[in-house]
C-alpha cells in the first residue's frame, strides 16, 4: 500500500478533554478566546500521533456561532490566531513537514443547505481567507452540503496561490446507507459533486462528518467519474462518530457518539476507503488522536 497521508480529528472533543470549556453559541470558538493553549496542544496531539495535516479552529468563528457583531469587531484577530496557532504547532515538528489547512465552514450553518445565500456569503468568506492566508498551506472548504458552497469557496480563495480541498457532507440516514446513489446533504449526487470538482480545478475532493458506513461509496464514485474524466484529483475522507442520525445535529450540541467505533473499527473502515481510492484520511466529531494514532498505524505500516 502507497503511503496514506494522514490528516486530523475533531478538535472539540479534544478540547474538551484536555480541559476547556465549550458551551452555546460559541462552541469551539471559546477555546480560543478562553484556553488558546489547550488549541495548540490538541494540534500538539494530533501531530503526535501521526498527523500529517492539521486543520486551524476556525470552524466556529462565523456570525452563526460568534453573532454578527463579535465577528465583524473580533472575527479577523480570532481567526488568526487560529491560524497561527496551527502554524506554531506544524513549525514545532522537526522530524517530517506538516501542512496546515486552512478550515474555511459552512457560513450559514452546519447541514443546512437550504440557508446557503450567495449574495452574502463572500463578505464572509474574505474575512476567514485574508486572515488565515499568511498561516496555511492548504485551503479545505469542508462541512459543505450543497455544490454552490464549494463553487463560493473556490471564488474566496482563487486570487491566493494555495491549493484548494473541498469536503462535502454525506447524507446518512438510512434510506441513504441502504440506497445505491451517493448523495449529498443538499440531495445532489457525489457523482455531480465530483464532476464540479473536475471542471473546478481543485486538488482533493474529501467527504467528512458523516458516518463511516456511507464513505466507501463516494469515494468509488467519484475515483470513477474522475478515472473517466482523466482528472488528478486526490480523495480524502473524514468521518463522524456521531451515534445515529446526524441530519441537523452538527454543531449545534455535544452529541453521543458510538461505542463500537473504536481505534481499530475506525481503521478497518478507512482501509475500504483506501481500496476505494481514498489517499487522504482522518477524523471529523468524535474521532481524536487515538483514533488517529491507530490510523496511522494501520495504513501506513
Amino acid at each position: 500500500m502507497s503511503r496514506i497521508r494522514i490528516l486530523d480529528g475533531g478538535m472539540s472533543r479534544e478540547l474538551l478533554r484536555l480541559g476547556a470549556q465549550l458551551r452555546q453559541p460559541e462552541w469551539s470558538a471559546l477555546a480560543l478566546i478562553e484556553t488558546p493553549d489547550i488549541v495548540g496542544q490538541v494540534h500538539r496531539e494530533f501531530i503526535e500521533a501521526g498527523a500529517d495535516v492539521i486543520t486551524t479552529n476556525s470552524y466556529a468563528l462565523v456570525p452563526f456561532h460568534i453573532g454578527e457583531e463579535r465577528f465583524h469587531a473580533q472575527g479577523a484577530s480570532l481567526i488568526d490566531l487560529s491560524g497561527r496557532l496551527a502554524r506554531e504547532a506544524a513549525d514545532g515538528q522537526r522530524d517530517r513537514k506538516i501542512l496546515v489547512a486552512g478550515s474555511l465552514p459552512p457560513i450559514f450553518g452546519s447541514y443546512e443547505p437550504e440557508l446557503f445565500d450567495p449574495a452574502r456569503v463572500q463578505g464572509y468568506l474574505t474575512v476567514l481567507v485574508e486572515a488565515l492566508l499568511p498561516h496555511v498551506d492548504i485551503w479545505l472548504g469542508e462541512t459543505l452540503s450543497l455544490i454552490a458552497e464549494g463553487e463560493a469557496v473556490r471564488i474566496a480563495t482563487a486570487g491566493t496561490g494555495k491549493p484548494l480541498w473541498v469536503s462535502f457532507t454525506l447524507a446518512d440516514d438510512p434510506d441513504s446507507i441502504a440506497g445505491d446513489v451517493p448523495r449529498l446533504r443538499s440531495g445532489e449526487t457525489v457523482e455531480s459533486a465530483a464532476n464540479w470538482a473536475a471542471s473546478a480545478g481543485i486538488q482533493a475532493l474529501l467527504f467528512n462528518c458523516s458516518r463511516p458506513e456511507v464513505m466507501a461509496e463516494a469515494v468509488a464514485a467519484a475515483s470513477t467519474v474522475f478515472h473517466e474524466c482523466g482528472a488528478s484529483i486526490e480523495i480524502g475522507v473524514y468521518a463522524n462518530a456521531f451515534d445515529g442520525e446526524t441530519e441537523g445535529a452538527a454543531n449545534e450540541t455535544l452529541h453521543a457518539t458510538r461505542n463500537d467505533l473504536t481505534g481499530d473499527s475506525y481503521s478497518r473502515f478507512a482501509c475500504d476507503w483506501v481500496e476505494a481510492g481514498a489517499t487522504l484520511v482522518g477524523g471529523c466529531c468524535g474521532i481524536g488522536a487515538e483514533h488517529i494514532h491507530r490510523l496511522t498505524g494501520a495504513l501506513n505500516r
